[in-house]
């Protein structure tokens, strides 16, 4: 476009939602056609890996109309199921809107077409994605650019949420007719061990075992198979959709109710329940929490298998094929 001006110190986006936050520069540069400037994710108190991260955007003319490309440590998406077609630059749809509005807003300022090319570039990228879901939703080579709203929340359960969503829709997009939603890394091993399960069927429930069934609801998948140890799915069997520890405890007296055993009233975990009743009272609580799971899908409920698994990883109880 030929509109290369000085870079500034300091530069204002405006949000989705209207804020207008300033970012420092970092990384300018320019070479014969093309600029580029960067700035550095703050994530805040979030446990975000790419907290740190810096974010470089270069602009150089197209041969035609807006073009976004993935450059060092940006992935590409390879299957099916996000919101970016296949073989575009994981750049997520609100990002490149974003964009697209200031290149058009100087494209008509200046009298010119918005025939822009701009990569997107996240130094060491391709390594701090393996740490994240993007090999498992079939982004390869690097992070995906997020964002719906521009604002990190602190340990953003809205987060997790959408990165739930976005498996089950990679799923279903490749045609796999059997999940697995799992509460941490222990349980999704045996669990992918115990049916062959691909890298792609694997949902990072962690404790948000009702948000991953309410999206289901509306996204079927013929098989559900849910994975965790005995504490996770005592609460799930007593009716909790959240099983993290500060929004959900186990009712012990439920548990010596359930197995018609007082000494468990008095056990100060699950684990030390099941050692005081034995195996029947884990195949209880993970027939329980199989049928409250199918009790949460309602009438379109999948076949649904639980399976619970000790703190070595072995497993304890199985309800299901």
């Amino acid at each position: 476009m030929g509109l290369w001006g000085d870079f500034p110190a300091r530069v204002s986006i405006t949000l989705p939602k209207g804020e207008v936050p300033e970012f420092e520069v970092v990384g300018t540069c320019r070479g014969d056609g093309w600029a580029q400037a960067g700035i550095v994710k703050d994530a805040g108190d979030d446990p975000d890996v790419t907290h740190g991260a810096t974010i470089i955007v270069r602009v150089a003319p197209s041969a035609g109309g807006l073009v976004f490309k993935a450059g060092e440590g940006v992935g590409t998406v390879t299957k099916a199921g996000l919101p970016i077609a296949v073989g575009e630059a994981a750049i997520n749809p609100v990002p490149r809107a974003m964009m697209d509005e200031v290149v058009a807003e100087m494209a008509s300022e200046y009298g010119q077409g918005p025939d822009v090319e701009i990569p997107v570039s996240i130094p060491n990228g391709a390594e701090i994605a393996e740490k994240t879901w993007n090999p498992r939703l079939g982004i390869e080579g690097g992070l995906s650019v997020l964002g719906t709203t521009g604002i990190v929340r602190p340990f953003s359960c809205a987060a997790w949420i959408a990165s739930i969503h976005r498996g089950i829709d990679v799923a279903r997009a490749d045609g796999v007719t059997h999940v697995a939603g799992c509460t941490g890394n222990m349980s999704e091993k045996a669990v992918q061990g115990l049916y062959g399960l691909p890298d792609h069927a694997m949902l990072d429930m962690g404790d948000f075992v009702g948000g991953m069934i309410k999206y289901m609801r509306r996204n079927p998948v013929a098989r559900l198979t849910i994975g965790g140890g005995i504490g996770k799915l005592s609460k799930l069997a007593q009716g909790a959709v959240d099983l993290h520890s500060g929004r959900s405890q186990v009712d012990f007296d439920m548990l010596a109710l359930w197995a018609k055993n007082p000494a468990i009233a008095h056990a100060n975990t699950a684990l030390e329940a099941y050692e005081i009743a034995g195996p029947e009272l884990g195949a209880l609580i993970a027939s329980k929490a199989a049928e409250q799971a199918r009790s949460m899908f309602g009438e379109s409920a999948p076949q649904i298998d639980v399976v619970m698994i000790d703190r070595r990883g072995k497993i304890i109880a199985q309800v299901g094929q």
